[in-house]
C-alpha cells in the first residue's frame, strides 16, 4: 500500500497501554465494530483468544498509526518479540472528497467528530455511496516477524489494544484511511465555509442519504446509544426569584367556563416549580403526582378561600379533610399524605420487624403501653398519641383534636423519637 502525499497525512504514536483486568475492550459502537472485523477475518478462535490475553497482560508496546498501517512489538510470554503489522485500504481521493462533503453537510457530524464521537450516520451515509469507513471482513491484513500466514496472536492484540485507542479518539481510524486530524479539520473548514464542492458520482445517492439522516430515529434507538448524542447545553443560572406571571385582567370578558384568576394562581405555581427544579428542591425523576397529589400541593401554597374551596371539591375531598390533607403534606408531601389517608396492611415479616422495633425503642422502665388501632397503627394508651407507620418503614406521629387523628409531626427511623415531639406538647 502507499503512503499519500506528506501535505495530508502524519503518523502518530501511542505508548504502550496498561494491562486490562477483565471487562470488554471496547466501550463505542466504532471500536466494538473493529473487533468485530477482526474477529470475523481470522480463521483460528484460538489465536483470537490467546491475542486477546496478550493484550490484557499488556504485551503490546507502544502502537504506530500511520496511513494503511499500524504497527507495535508484541512479546509472547517467553519474552520474544515480534514487530506485528495490520493494514487497511486508504481512501483514495475522490473518496475523501465525497465523505468531506458529506460530513461538512451536518454540523452534527462536525461536532461529533471535534467530540471525538464517530457519527453513526456519517459512517451510514458514507456506505450509501460506496464509501467503507469501518473495516470489514477480510479488511485487516495481517503482517508479523512471526511469520504466520493468518492472524497470530501478536497481530490479534494489536487489533486489541487499537480498538481502546479508536475509543477515544475516532480520528485514529480516519488516519488509517488516509487522512490525519489536521488534515481532515482543515478539509471541512474549508468545505463547510463555502467552498465549491466537487459534485459527487452518484447525487442520487447522497440525496437519498441526506433524507434518511433528516428522517431521524425513535428516542429509544437514540438512548440506547447505537447513535451520537450531542451534548446538552450548561443548564440555565436560576433566577433570584420566580417570574411573575401576565395579568390577564383585561377589559374583554374572558371565555365562558375560563377563570383568568385561576389561570394566573397556575401560572405562578408553574414559575415557582420550575425555579425548584432548576435549583435543585425538588429533584429530577421523581415519580409524577397524581391529580389528588397535586391538588393538596397546590392548596399547601394557600391561595385565595374560593381556589381551596376549588381545589377540595376537584379532588373529591370536603373543606375540614384538604385542610388535613394539606398539614401532613406539609410534614411529609406525598408519603406523609399516604400515611394519612390510605390504609396499608405490613406483612407478616414487616410486622414482627416494626413489633421488634416498639419494644426495642424505649428502656422497659420508659416503655409506653402501645395499643394495636389498625393496620400498623398503635395508640399509647390513656393519652391521645398514636404512632403509625409508613410503608417506607419510618413513623409518624399523630394527636387526637376532637375526635379526628391529625399529624402531629414529621416522620423519624425511631418510634421513640417520632413519638417525643407530639408526647412532650401533650405534656405540657
Amino acid at each position: 500500500m502507499t503512503r499519500k502525499d506528506d501535505t495530508i497525512s502524519e503518523e502518530r504514536t501511542f505508548a504502550a497501554l496498561p494491562p486490562v483486568r477483565g471487562g470488554a475492550f471496547a466501550r463505542t459502537w466504532w471500536g466494538r465494530a473493529w473487533l468485530k472485523a477482526l474477529e470475523d477475518t481470522a480463521l483460528d478462535d484460538r489465536q483470537v483468544k490467546r491475542g486477546r490475553r496478550h493484550a490484557r497482560s499488556g504485551a503490546v508496546g507502544a502502537v504506530s498509526v500511520r496511513p494503511g498501517r499500524i504497527t507495535a512489538v508484541v512479546q509472547d510470554r517467553d519474552g520474544t518479540a515480534y514487530r506485528s503489522d495490520v493494514l487497511l485500504q486508504e481512501l483514495s481521493e475522490e473518496e475523501w472528497d465525497r465523505l468531506v462533503g458529506l460530513a461538512a453537510g451536518s454540523a452534527g457530524h462536525i461536532a461529533a467528530l471535534l467530540d471525538r464521537e464517530m457519527p453513526p450516520h456519517l459512517v451510514e451515509d458514507a456506505a450509501a455511496v460506496g464509501i467503507e469507513l469501518l473495516p470489514g471482513i477480510g479488511d485487516l491484513e495481517p503482517e508479523c516477524g512471526c511469520e504466520a500466514w493468518d492472524h497470530c496472536p501478536h497481530t490479534t492484540a494489536l487489533c486489541y489494544q487499537v480498538a481502546r485507542l479508536l475509543d477515544e479518539d475516532p480520528f485514529v481510524l480516519m488516519l488509517m484511511r488516509g487522512r490525519g486530524e489536521r488534515a481532515l479539520i482543515e478539509a471541512l473548514q474549508e468545505r463547510s465555509s463555502g467552498r465549491p464542492a466537487k459534485p459527487p458520482e452518484d447525487a442520487e445517492e447522497v440525496a437519498a442519504a441526506a433524507g434518511r439522516r433528516r428522517s431521524g430515529v425513535s428516542a429509544e434507538e437514540a438512548f440506547a446509544g447505537r447513535y451520537f448524542l450531542p451534548p446538552l447545553p450548561a443548564p440555565p443560572v436560576p433566577p433570584a426569584a420566580p417570574g411573575e406571571p401576565p395579568s390577564l385582567d383585561t377589559e374583554a370578558a374572558p371565555e365562558p367556563g375560563l377563570d383568568p384568576t385561576a389561570l394566573e394562581f397556575l401560572a405562578a405555581d408553574a414559575a415557582a416549580r420550575a425555579r425548584m427544579l432548576l435549583t435543585g428542591v425538588v429533584p429530577l425523576g421523581e415519580p409524577p403526582l397524581t391529580a389528588s397529589q397535586d391538588a393538596v400541593r397546590l392548596a399547601a401554597g394557600a391561595p385565595a378561600p374560593w381556589i381551596a374551596a376549588r381545589l377540595a371539591e376537584g379532588s373529591g375531598r370536603e373543606r375540614a379533610a384538604l385542610g388535613l390533607a394539606v398539614r401532613a403534606w406539609r410534614l411529609g408531601g406525598p408519603a406523609a399524605l399516604a400515611v394519612l389517608e390510605e390504609e396499608w396492611q405490613p406483612a407478616q415479616e414487616a410486622l414482627r420487624r416494626a413489633e421488634t422495633r416498639l419494644a426495642e425503642a424505649w428502656e422497659a422502665s420508659e416503655r409506653p403501653a402501645l395499643r394495636p388501632s389498625g393496620p400498623a397503627r398503635w395508640t399509647v394508651v390513656g393519652t391521645d398519641t398514636q404512632l403509625r407507620l409508613g410503608p417506607d418503614g419510618r413513623w409518624w406521629p399523630y394527636r387526637e383534636e376532637h375526635g379526628v387523628w391529625v399529624p402531629a409531626g414529621p416522620a423519624d427511623q425511631d418510634p421513640a423519637a417520632a413519638l417525643a415531639g407530639p408526647a412532650a406538647t401533650a405534656e405540657t
